[in-house]
């Protein structure tokens, strides 16, 4: 059988975050406005991996996707053994910014899912002049925690299975089952209490019904996509997001859930690409 070789790169670079080196992985594919993509709680940029694909998007877009410190191919800082990860509003940021910045990218579109879509709403109140638009997949200002983290991290309990379980029932029946279970592989590799780290930020340190109201669409274009069988952030919980940003583009994405990127990439195009071409367009 003949090879056939996707058009996506990989690359490793050493970027200072929180005062220490860390190794980070990036992938990226395409040519155009710079896409950065943030991927979803306890996963890596593999969930990009049919965006870098399509050449409808590629065509005019350079999207990028890293693996966050502790994620994927990224490595952890060294002595991460004799620490307790724990991601932050304050720390998140940083990443996102210092990666903007070391790879040169003049106002970039960032698009994030699950705790991307939520630190999307951070930047679009803190950091909106750095951006040409900011689009969250499955992003609420909020929600209150509808699981217990401490199952996330124990001796008895396979971290990686536990972590896939729990999220399992967030990928819409839709989906097809090669994508479902795809999606489903990378939190079964989540490294160990990885995942608890990150809902940290999402449990503890991102509630941002303070700040929706700093957000000016009108410095920077704000799209919200949620899919409709998502009940960890539900529509509900975008549309009131949205209701509180004058300017805000909500829309729901039925037959989709809380991975529409990666659980069923044929239906998410439809709804991404008219957005990704309002942005070209403006």
């Amino acid at each position: 059988m003949a090879l056939e070789f996707e058009p996506i790169a990989g690359r490793y670079a050493t970027i200072e975050l929180d005062g220490r080196p860390c190794r980070l992985y990036f992938e990226e594919a395409g040519r155009g406005i710079p896409l950065l993509c943030l991927h979803t709680a306890g996963a890596d940029s593999r969930q990009y991996r049919h965006m870098m694909t399509d050449e409808a998007v590629t065509r005019h877009y350079r999207v990028i996707a890293f693996d966050m410190p502790w994620h994927g191919k990224s490595f952890p800082p060294a002595g991460y053994q004799d620490e307790e990860y724990r991601l932050t509003t304050e720390a998140y940021t940083d990443a996102i910014l210092t990666v903007a910045d070391a790879l040169e990218l003049d106002r970039p579109v960032l698009l994030g899912c699950s705790i991307g879509g939520r630190i999307v709403l951070n930047i679009a109140a803190r950091h909106a002049e750095r951006f040409r638009a900011l689009i969250g997949l499955q992003a609420a200002d909020h929600q209150t925690p509808w699981y217990d983290a401490r199952w996330l991290h124990r001796p008895d309990v396979h971290g990686g299975e536990i972590c896939a379980a729990m999220i399992s029932g967030l990928v819409a029946p839709q989906a097809p089952d090669i994508h479902r279970w795809e999606t489903l592989w990378g939190y079964l590799q989540s490294g160990p209490g990885v995942f608890r780290g990150d809902l940290h930020f999402y449990r503890e340190d991102s509630d941002y019904r303070d700040r929706t109201g700093l957000i000016d669409t009108a410095r920077c274009p704000l799209y919200l996509l949620t899919g409709a069988y998502d009940y960890s952030c539900t529509p509900e919980d975008t549309i009131r997001t949205a209701e509180a940003i004058p300017g805000a583009r909500v829309h729901i994405m039925p037959a989709l859930g809380h991975f529409p990127m990666s659980e069923n990439p044929e239906r998410f195009r439809r709804h991404i690409l008219p957005v990704l071409d309002e942005i070209r367009g403006a």
